[in-house]
This record gives structure tokens, sequence and C-alpha cells, in this order.
């Protein structure tokens, strides 16, 4: 029995007084009774007497068969749902298949989708629809995507380039909407060129419903077309691809680190690609690593969390690299044709307002055709002139009766030869206009040559202005038959001395060698450097850089007074003009150099 210490007023001291607990209830009253019931309800000596453990046994059985039920009916539901694992692991040198499991399985790619975003933005740079240093503003739509992300504001402006560092390396979802409505004006429009892209790379089992990857209806993919599609960012834009080895990047707005941070820390050789995960679609990922000559790609989906799915990844690249070959020659994928972007068309020249609204027309950044500088006016021949003489010349040629010998001329014969030799003299000082009406008179004369070839000649002569030393060696010189005469026996009289000989016609310049220079010479320069190394290494980056338009350019360090120049030779102008122009859109210092530079 418990009891309480309280002061006592009347005694004036401290005192006990008995406090009635519960132990003391229990053991009075209820221990009591409960024997007497026990012994009242009790089994017949003839039964077993159950344990005293039965009821928490049955508890338990029915606790089994409650969680069978729930399993029985929950688990297929999880199944159904549940991410499946699929791999794929090729040689990314010839695109040989080392691997494969469940790789045409259509599954959710989560943010693998930004491999396209970003191979779509690589395009839309290079071929001058948009420049890494555009100032994009951010749209609600953008500012409102759920993490990961990096923190746009609507109405914030932020540079391009910030925005693919952002997708690239943080897998920022809200930087994927911004780039695709920068290119397209919508994330709907981008979607179509996404599927457009994908169509034109190969991937036949892919279907993107928008730019960053959350799950969505029908956003589906395979490992096989994911696998493809890191290669062609590996092979066609090689200038960006060390975007995804960075560890961390500057953003525009602040530092983030890469989400594939850990793989590139501890696999050898790892250089990428991309990370992605949802609920939906597991822990995905695909990975490139380059050991030597051998580089291997090999991609996950379906992972249990990111601690298992590296794992998995390393397993694979070291899979590939011990079934790859050391040596292999390199087969670069065919990079698909540039399609240009979709414009929404507000109003159009046959299509009224409110047909077009909806429609879209696609908007090409190529030139379609090269304008080239019209021919400088012939000096010398013309068309006109050339077909008459050649037609001239196919002509049968005019009979002449054989020159008599000199005992056999007469006093009139050598005044003819005379005055022939004079006009032969003359021919050089008279105008084309004099020439015809010698040609008329001779045709009159009844020398043996077409009128229709007289006439030719005589059209095309007085329809082009020909200087006449140009037009003589070509034009053919007729003369007429010389009439026999009867021999008198007279003897031809001397020359006289006013008679002089005639200049010769010049002779025909032969061509031994042709130029091979095409017209190629010009060239650009990309800097002025202290020394011959760095300016080899700008080039050979530089060249690495725009293989499209430099690939057979003469890369040439030229060492002036100032220091040593870096040049790239044996280009036409507009061909200079056109590497200068694509240079300066990636802000490489670029300028033309001309013939007399």
């Amino acid at each position: 029995m418990a009891v309480n210490t309280q002061v006592n007023p009347a005694a004036g001291r401290f005192t006990r007084t008995p406090r009635v607990g519960f132990r003391s209830l229990r053991n009075r009253f209820l221990l009591p009774r409960f024997d007497a019931f026990r012994q009242r309800f009790a089994a017949p000596p003839s039964l077993p007497r159950p344990s005293a453990g039965w009821h928490t046994a049955g508890l338990r059985w029915v606790a089994v068969l409650l969680l069978l039920t729930l399993a029985a009916t929950w688990l297929p539901a999880q199944q159904a749902s549940a991410a499946p694992y699929a791999a794929m692991v090729i040689d990314a040198r010839t695109g040989e298949v080392l691997h494969s499991r469940n790789a045409d399985t259509r599954l959710h790619p989560a943010s693998l989708t930004k491999m396209m975003t970003l191979y779509i933005a690589f395009e839309a740079v290079r071929n001058g629809e948009i420049t890494l240093d555009t100032k994009v503003t951010i749209s609600r739509k953008a500012a409102a995507e759920p993490p990961s992300k990096l923190g746009l504001k609507a109405g914030q402006k932020i540079a391009f380039r910030y925005l693919i560092r952002a997708a690239a390396v943080k897998s920022a979802n809200d930087a994927a909407t911004a780039i695709g409505e920068a290119l397209s004006g919508s994330e709907a429009a981008f979607t179509r060129r996404m599927n457009r892209t994908a169509k034109a790379l190969g991937m036949t089992r892919t279907t993107f419903k928008n730019a960053h990857g959350l799950t969505a209806s029908g956003h589906l993919s395979t490992a096989r077309d994911m696998t493809t599609l890191g290669r062609h960012l590996l092979y066609d834009y090689p200038e960006y691809y060390n975007l995804f080895s960075r560890r961390s990047t500057h953003a525009g707005i602040r530092e983030v680190p890469n989400t594939n941070r850990r793989l590139l820390a501890a696999y050898r050789g790892a250089d990428g690609i991309k990370t992605g995960y949802t609920r939906a679609a597991g822990f995905n990922l695909v990975a490139s690593a380059k050991r030597g000559d051998e580089r291997i790609i090999a991609t996950v989906f379906g992972g249990k969390s990111s601690t298992s799915r590296n794992a998995k990844v390393a397993e694979l690249l070291d899979l590939g690299f011990r079934r790859a070959p050391s040596r292999a020659k390199l087969r670069r994928p065919q990079r698909p044709a540039y399609m240009g972007a979709d414009v929404v068309v507000a109003d159009s020249g046959d299509i009224s307002a409110s047909e077009a609204v909806g429609k879209t027309i696609r908007v090409s950044g190529q030139v379609s055709t090269s304008l080239r500088p019209k021919l400088r006016p012939a000096s010398g021949d013309s068309p006109v002139l050339v077909a008459a003489l050649e037609e001239a010349l196919q002509a049968p040629e005019p009979v002449l009766e054989p020159r008599p010998r000199p005992e056999d001329l007469s006093t009139d014969a050598v005044a003819v030869a005379v005055a022939e030799a004079d006009a032969t003299t003359e021919d050089a000082d008279t105008p084309p206009s004099a020439q015809i009406e010698k040609l008329q008179t001779v045709s009159a004369a009844g020398a043996p040559v077409k009128d229709a070839v007289l006439s030719s000649i005589a059209a095309a002569l007085a329809e082009t202005e020909v200087q006449p030393a140009a037009a003589a060696p070509l034009a053919p010189k007729i003369r007429p038959a010389v009439q026999k005469q009867p021999y008198t026996g007279l003897r031809p009289v001397a020359r006289p001395a006013r008679l002089t000989q005639a200049d010769p016609e010049p002779k025909p310049v032969v061509v031994t060698r042709l130029s091979t220079s095409g017209g190629r010479y010009w060239g650009i320069n990309v800097g002025l450097y202290t020394n011959r190394y760095k300016a080899e290494k700008v080039l050979l980056r530089t060249a690495l850089s725009e293989l499209e338009t430099l690939d057979g350019t003469l890369r040439k360090v030229a060492k002036t007074r100032r220091g040593f120049e870096a040049n790239f030779l044996g280009m036409s102008q507009e061909h200079a003009e056109l590497a200068c122009r694509r240079l300066n859109a990636r802000n490489i210092a670029c300028k033309t150099i001309g013939p007399s530079s």
C-alpha cells in the first residue's frame, strides 16, 4: 500500500497517510474473481488443454493471410508499372552492337530526352538560326517546370549558351523548355521538330511529347534509339561534347553540378553523356568512355538506384572494352540533312489570315542557290561572231584554180596581184563596215563563196563591236580566183617599191599547264600570337570545331614583325566569308584575307 507524506496542521508535524493504489486493488479484488471465473469455465480433464499462446499464434496466422491477400492484388499492379530493365552496348567507332537486352522495348526515357533537345540546339547554332549569345526571354511555362531546374523566373533574359549548359550538366527542365520555345516558338512545335529529327537519325521507335522528358502519355523510347542518339551527339557535334564531361559549370545565374559526376569521377575514361530519372522510368543513363583508341557507349534503362545503375553501367563498359577490337576503322554516322525550323504563319499571299491560323511552313536556313557574279563583258570574241565563223569554217572550201607561173601572167594579172596585196596591207586599218562592203564586192565578182556564209559573217560584224585587231586572226581570208590569162611572152615587172610586207599574224599561245588554284586566292585569319606553338594550336582547335567549312584548307602560320599570324588559306572569296560568319557566330575572331592582302 502506498502512503502519502503531508503536513498535519493539528499535530503541527509531518504524518504518513495511507494511499490506495492500482496494484493493491488488483490484488484484492480482480485476481480472486479471475481465478474463480477460470475455474468455472475450465475444460474438462479429458480434453487437452490449449497452450498458453494459442491466441497469439492464431492472430499471427490471420495476419499472414491478410498480407498474402494484399500481395496478390497489389503486386501485379506494381509489376505492371515498375520500370523494366534494358541495356545496350556498342563500339562507338563502328556502331557494332556488343551487348543488348530488351534494347527495342519502348520505355520512359526520362531526362535522356534532353539529348535530343541539345542535339537540335547544336544544329540550330551551326546553321545560323540562333547564336550562343542570343538573349532568350523565359516564359511562364518554362519557369513553372518542376525540378530539377535552374530556377529561372518568368520574364528573365538569359544567354542561349547558359540554357545549353544547364540542360546538359544540371539536367534543368526549365532550361530545356526555354530552348524549345526559343527555337520553335512553342514546346509543341519544338516537339514536332524533335520527332522529325529522330526519324532522320533512324530512331524508329521513339516518340517525344516534351523537351525535358518528364513522364507523359506516349513519351517513349528504347535503349537502342538512345544509344544511336548518343553516338550522333559525339560525332556530329564534337565541338560541344565537352559539356557532358564537366563536373560543374556556370549557368549564368549560379554554378551547377553535373548529375553524372559520380560516374565521371569513378570510372576511368568516362566523359559523358546523360542521366535521367523519373518514378516511371527508374534510373537511366547513357554513358561513354574512351581508353586509347577504343570508345564504348553503354545505355541502361530501369535502374533501381543511382548507385546500382552506375555499377551496372561500369560493368557494361568493361564488357564493351573486353569485346571491342583494339583497332577498328572509324565509320562516322551520317549526319541527317538540315531541315530547318517550323515557323507559324499569320498571313500568306495565297491564304487568308483565318485559314492560315495553325498552319506551319518549314523555313530552311540553308542557302538554296548561291548568287554568282555576272560574267564580265567580253572584249574579244562575241558568241554571234564565233558561231558565224564556225559555220564558215565548216562550209566546203572554195575551189581555187591553180596559181599560174610568173611567166604565164600578163600585165593585167600582175596588176590584179598588186591590188590584192594593197588590200591585204590595208585590212588592219579598215573598219568593219568597209570590210563588209569588200566582201559584198568580192561576192558580186563571182567568188566561189556561199551567200549564206557571207551574210552570217556580215551580220556578226555588224552586231558585235569587236576591235579589228582582235577579229583579224579569226576571220578567214577569202581571195578571189585569178583568171587565167593567155601567155603573151611578156615577163612580169618588178614589185613596186611602195609595197611592203604585211605584218605576220600573231602566233597562237600554247598553254602547257592549266591553273589548279581554281580562283582560291582567299583565306581567313583567326588571330595574332606571340609564338608559333600557340598559333598552330589555335589553328588545330579551330579546324576541329569548324570541319564543315575548313575541311581541305591549308593551315599556315605566317611570321611577321608583330608576331605569328594563324591563317587558313586556299579558299574562294565566298568560302572565306562563309567561314568567318560561322566562326564569328561562335565568338571566334576572324577576318578574311584577299589576294592583295
